[in-house]
């Protein structure tokens, strides 16, 4: 079977910083201490340098090792912003030490005047490119100037 190799873009103008703090936001908040998560609910927004992340659900998942976070689960309406471009899909899960962000489901990039849609995007935020995979499809806008 061949392997797809999927559509290379730039992501964000600003490399993000995985070792910056994580900043939550949300209506609610659930703990569960057995498993070491946290839920946050309702207007969800994450925050780590310029790197905006935002969801109605969003799960917390802490290293056993050093109870710092190692991961994030983002579901419904998720939107990934930094710098000028946007995106946005069903469900994003952030890698927090590689700087990665897989998103899928109806995802849409948008930078500019300019959108690429696809079922599948990773996203390395420290190198500042996204790899799309999965039926992409974008319009091209002719050169208007004369």
């Amino acid at each position: 079977m061949a392997q797809t190799q999927g559509t290379q873009v730039a992501f964000g103008t600003i490399k993000a910083d995985p070792t910056l703090p994580v900043e939550v936001t949300s209506d609610t908040l659930d703990v569960n201490q057995a498993d070491g998560s946290a839920e946050f609910k309702g207007n969800v927004l994450v925050g780590q340098g310029e790197m905006r992340l935002s969801a109605r659900r969003v799960l917390v998942i802490y290293a056993e090792a050093t109870g710092g976070v190692e991961r994030l689960e983002a579901v419904g309406d998720v939107v990934l912003v930094n710098g000028p471009d946007a995106a946005s899909a069903e469900r994003a899960d952030y890698s927090i030490n590689s700087g990665v962000v897989v998103m899928t489901g109806d995802v849409l990039l948008t930078q500019g005047t300019n959108a690429l849609t696809s079922e599948k995007m990773t996203v390395n935020l420290t190198t500042g490119t996204a790899n799309m995979v999965g039926r992409v499809k974008t319009i091209l806008q002719p050169d208007k100037s004369e």
